[in-house]
């Protein structure tokens, strides 16, 4: 049985001015490869989406699961978020109208990190990467759910492989408490040592961001999905950055 993956959409390290830039490729490029999927007479498709289309949009307890969307119309929402939800309603929207016998199931990854396979650090990696140089001065407030791409690619295979996946949404998180900045920055320091010793330890000022809740409990129930802590992935993701010179 024949299935296809979508697995990118473009995040650059600095937001455009033109949201466009990043929303017309991120929703045609989804739609393109769904269609192209349907067409194939693929069984299933499984898109590559983000928690930046769960949990962009404020909510009381900062508390969210599959249920949640981040609202396009957000005031102040970035173009990479607004990019995100605005793609994945409109593969919902594309699969529920003409999708034929094609099956959708959407993963939501938060915060991507892990071992490189190439010596070109990518947009998520170069967060370590700028800490580990010394080029990040102060560290910005946010947190942020944290999750290992291999653990994303496990449940990218999962989710096409379940019966009971079609038409659902899956969180990807590891498991434990979301993570600051300043967080990662006392893990890099603590577990590698002179190699961190650039590592910033301040933030910048203002006011401490909501403790975010982000739940994996779809994953690992309905998919037996299990990931690897947050401190393990990015310890393993600084170590491949300073192995590979990325």
């Amino acid at each position: 049985m024949r299935g296809g993956y979508h697995v990118a959409s473009p995040i650059p390290l600095v937001q455009p001015d033109d949201p466009d830039e990043l929303i017309v490729p991120a929703r045609e490029g989804a739609l393109r490869v769904l269609r192209a999927a349907r067409d194939a007479g693929a069984r299933r498709a499984v898109l590559t989406s983000s928690f930046a289309a769960v949990g962009y949009t404020p909510k009381p307890g900062a508390e969210y699961t599959e249920d949640d969307w981040t609202d396009p119309d957000t005031p102040g929402l970035a173009p990479y978020p607004r990019s995100k939800a605005i793609a994945e309603r409109a593969a919902w929207d594309l699969m529920e109208r003409d999708g034929g016998d094609t099956e959708l199931v959407v993963v939501n990854p938060t915060f991507i990190l892990g071992p490189g396979l190439t010596d070109v650090p990518r947009s998520s990696t170069q967060f370590i990467r700028m800490g580990l140089d010394g080029a990040l001065s102060v560290l910005p407030r946010q947190r942020f759910g944290v999750v290992d791409v291999r653990d994303v690619a496990d449940l990218h295979i999962r989710a096409m492989a379940e019966p009971k996946a079609a038409g659902r949404r899956f969180l990807a998180v590891a498991d434990g408490p979301t993570l600051s900045f300043l967080e990662v920055a006392d893990i890099l320091r603590r577990r590698l040592g002179s190699p961190a010793a650039r590592v910033p330890t301040r933030e910048a000022p203002g006011e401490d961001p909501p403790r975010l809740i982000i739940h994996n409990d779809r994953a690992r129930d309905e998919l037996g999905w299990r990931p690897r802590p947050a401190e393990t992935t990015i310890v393993e993701t600084a170590r491949s950055l300073l192995d590979t010179g990325a």
